[in-house]
């Protein structure tokens, strides 16, 4: 179906530098640095309608909300898609991207000139030539657009062309770039919408790799709506075939799928696809396990040294043994350097049951990864809390009966901390056990699966007979009003 198009534009790192500006985690240095990444992304690309929605005094949401100047009274109000767009809802910017009424006017006039030059493109196209060129024209006005930050015109723009084209892989490439404007402006509607119209269209005939780009734009998404567990095995198998560089780096790629899986996906399956995964060694490993990975001695999952064992499951892209090196290759020589080592004992330490270490790990990436992302930062909280009560299920599941002295001692905190966080968890069902405070221990009380059934058979006959009580009043009523 010939290779991906629309993909140039927008630049979601550009995003990522908006929300750096607001975010309170970054330092000053980092935001200096994303300041002047926008700044020069504005002037470069001529992008006039971006240069307003973030720093005009009235309509700017980069601006304090009642902030304006005297010529302009701001009366705006944020929506809930500026809100997710930037770190937070009020933002008090230590770095600010001042307004420049002529730098904008000059921004506009350069825009004008090249949607005339498209349209006249266009019209000579209709004129001279024939269908192929007039959608070609719609498709650069729509990139352009895209290009600039004009967030409505360039999904009409894209529209127009989908409406127009017959052509399969150009409608999913087409929406695959409404996903990304989407991604880019945080709209999670637009984003939601479209990944599932994309994956109707990829299932009528999308080729192979339209396919594992939509895999890889379907599993952040639901990285973002906080859908971990559905995330990880569409991020994870994105990773031996990932070529999608417009949505993210192949270094991000490897986190978001750490992250996901370490949080989501049951023990036996994090060992397979996390720990001992090929792809993510490559990245995070030793230089040990690089050079293994690389060579083909670890593997993802069961295919390695499995070959005598039978009735293997399949799947539409098969288990490899080996790192995929394309997805290592030139795109990946502009990444910056990141410090992978928290991600690597965050793992580790989890895995072993070294829960010191793994609670020491943990404030680190919440630090360096869950704080300084977009995607991520949103649901920092929700993940150091999660990934707390897994390690605390893990250790008790072990054991009848802890104490709760030495419980504290292993994670590396107090007695008191551990008392309280424990009680969260227990009070909302989330762990089995009861704290003795006087004896100091920590009984588990995991029921059996009898036991178990038998109390969710209990619980839904409740909520049926409550339903039906409902049901059988409001029928009742009805009944009194004919009478």
């Amino acid at each position: 179906m010939g290779d991906p198009q629309f993909c140039k534009y927008p630049d979601l790192q550009l995003s990522q530098h908006i929300f750096q500006l607001t975010n309170p985690a970054s330092s000053k240095a980092a935001k200096q640095a994303s300041l002047q990444s926008i700044q020069d992304a504005i002037k470069e690309n001529n992008m006039a309608p971006l240069y307003r929605h973030l720093a005009h005094p009235v309509d700017g949401i980069l601006n304090d909300q009642g902030e304006g100047s005297a010529q302009h009274p701001t009366s705006h109000r944020r929506s809930s898609t500026v809100a997710t767009m930037l770190a937070t809802k009020n933002p008090t910017l230590e770095v600010s991207l001042p307004w420049d009424e002529k730098l904008y006017e000059s921004l506009k006039v350069e825009n004008e000139k090249e949607l005339e030059a498209i349209q006249k493109e266009e019209d000579e196209a209709a004129e001279k030539a024939g269908e192929t060129e007039v959608q070609a024209a719609r498709g650069k006005r729509a990139e352009y657009y895209t290009r600039i930050g004009d967030k409505e015109k360039a999904i009409a723009g894209y529209e127009t062309v989908f409406e127009k084209t017959s052509i399969l892989g150009t409608k999913i490439d087409l929406v695959l770039a409404i996903i990304r404007i989407g991604l880019f402006f945080a709209d999670r509607p637009l984003v939601k919408k479209s990944v599932e119209r994309a994956s109707a269209l990829v299932e009528q005939g999308g080729d192979w790799d339209r396919r594992n780009r939509l895999k890889a734009y379907h599993g952040l998404h639901l990285l973002t709506v906080r859908s971990y567990a559905q995330s990880a095995p569409l991020l994870l198998d994105s990773l031996s075939t990932f070529t999608s560089y417009e949505l993210c780096t192949y270094s991000s790629l490897v986190i978001y799928a750490i992250l996901a899986g370490s949080v989501s996906l049951k023990r036996v399956d994090f060992k397979s696809k996390v720990v001992d995964a090929p792809e993510i060694k490559a990245i995070v490993g030793s230089a040990e396990d690089k050079l293994s990975a690389i060579t083909g001695q670890t593997s993802a999952g069961p295919a390695a040294g499995d070959e005598e064992m039978g009735d293997a499951p399949t799947t539409a892209t098969p288990v490899p043994t080996v790192v995929n090196l394309t997805t290592l290759g030139a795109a990946q020589e502009k990444e910056a350097s990141i410090d992978f080592s928290p991600l690597t004992l965050l793992v580790k330490s989890l895995y072993e049951g070294n829960y010191k270490s793994f609670f020491e790990a943990l404030a680190k990436v919440e630090v360096n990864f869950l704080s300084q992302d977009r995607y991520l930062y949103e649901h920092r909280g929700w993940f150091v809390r999660e990934m707390r009560l897994r390690a605390y299920q893990q250790l008790l599941q072990s054991y009848r009966v802890v104490g709760l002295e030495s419980m504290a001692s292993d994670f590396g905190v107090t007695v008191d901390f551990l008392d309280k966080d424990l009680a969260k968890f227990i009070a909302a069902d989330r762990i089995p056990c009861t704290i003795d405070r006087v004896k100091g221990i920590i009984e588990t009380n995991r029921p059996d699966d009898k036991n178990k059934q038998y109390a969710d058979v209990v619980k839904q006959g409740d909520q049926l007979i409550t339903k039906l009580q409902k049901y059988g009043q409001a029928v009742r009523l009805r009944g009194s009003e004919r009478g």
